[in-house]
């Protein structure tokens, strides 16, 4: 039985954005995205600063557009209606 749409990102109570993931899928995408991130950061910082800038622009980029197309629609939240 399906209730609708299991999303892998909650909204989060307070404030617009996501909380932790609330699926298997969103933790994938979590330890994957932080692997990544923490790899790229340190071997890029190494080598050239505004690259990094770069490429930290991008990740941020790409998680927040995993979290909007997997997760609940953001919307700004006062807490429990």
């Amino acid at each position: 039985m399906n209730d609708g749409p299991r999303y892998w990102f909650p909204a989060k109570r307070y404030g617009w954005g996501w909380g932790l993931p609330a699926t298997w899928q969103g933790w994938v995408v979590m330890l994957v995205w932080t692997v990544a991130y923490v790899g790229g950061s340190v071997w890029i910082a190494a080598r050239s600063l505004p690259w990094f800038f770069l490429f930290c622009g991008v990740m941020v980029a790409v998680l927040i557009s995993v979290c909007y197309a997997k997760g609940e629609p953001p919307r700004w939240r006062w807490g429990e209606k």
